[in-house]
């Protein structure tokens, strides 16, 4: 009797002992990005990747359905998780993305020295220098393995859209900007796209005009689009504020709230 009394006497003593080393040591192990699979994206549709945590961010890069994206942990920005991420094929694609588009999602918050604002090397490099040969960033210095043809359409697409969004951020005015990102075909880089706004009561209609001759009308009601002067479906995500709108199977355009609304 009296050595079952000392056992379990030794182990009441001994867990508490275990447990308190034990701690430490799990406290110690940061949490560290998980891989997140990007979807839920229309079959034509790319997901921006933005310098900072928010619908108006710049946007530093834009990746399909199906990219693998590193994920550092999503912090909530204005009522929307955002995660920080980066593009397991390009280190050089790093920014912000909407949780919902990602899965599984990293339930860790972003760590403090990560959570700064990053820009992509596509869309931060001055104009004046050229960037390194697609194959070469792609890893093609390795002859035994080249990049595929897929990969290298990619990457130069990422650069159309990249370039296009920072010759539009670096164009500024002293006149309020009304235009808006826009694309007529598929596969073309976003542009940019001058507008006008009618407003009727709660409702407006969004005339957006093309650099290259004719509009698109865009009306909105009820606070969100609800369709255009097109035939062809009408369809439209949103990202916090921003309207991500798709008509037919090539055009695209981005309408923030405060633009088509007032607000």
């Amino acid at each position: 009797m009296k050595r079952k009394v000392t056992l379990r006497s030794t182990l009441l003593i001994a867990a508490p002992l275990l447990l308190a080393a034990l701690l430490p040591a799990m406290a110690q192990d940061p949490p560290g990005p998980i891989v997140s699979i990007i979807g839920g994206l229309a079959p034509d549709d790319l997901l921006n990747i933005r310098a900072t945590a928010s619908p108006s961010g710049k946007v530093a890069a834009r990746l399909p359905n199906g990219t693998a994206v590193k994920n550092f942990g999503c912090n909530v920005v204005d009522g929307y998780p955002w995660c920080k991420v980066e593009d397991t094929q390009d280190a050089h694609i790093v920014g912000w993305a909407p949780a919902r588009y990602l899965s599984p999602n990293n339930p860790a918050p972003v760590p403090e020295d990560a959570a700064a604002p990053a820009v992509a090397a596509v869309a931060s490099q001055p104009s004046g220098e050229q960037q390194p040969d697609i194959a070469a960033r792609l890893g093609g210095g390795e002859p035994a393995e080249p990049p595929t043809a897929a990969e290298i359409g990619r990457t130069a697409m990422q650069d159309a859209y990249g370039l296009a969004f920072a010759a539009s951020a670096s164009a500024g005015s002293d006149a309020p900007d009304t235009g808006i990102p826009c694309a007529r075909d598929v596969g073309q880089p976003m542009i940019r796209c001058e507008t006008s706004v009618a407003h009727t009561g709660a409702d407006s209609t969004v005339t957006v005009t093309w650099p290259d001759g004719g509009s698109r009308v865009i009306t909105f009601h009820g606070g969100k689009p609800s369709g255009s002067d097109s035939p062809d479906e009408f369809r439209f995500t949103r990202e916090g504020s921003l309207n991500m709108i798709r008509i037919g199977v090539s055009e695209r355009f981005e309408i923030t709230d405060q633009m088509a609304l007032g607000n």
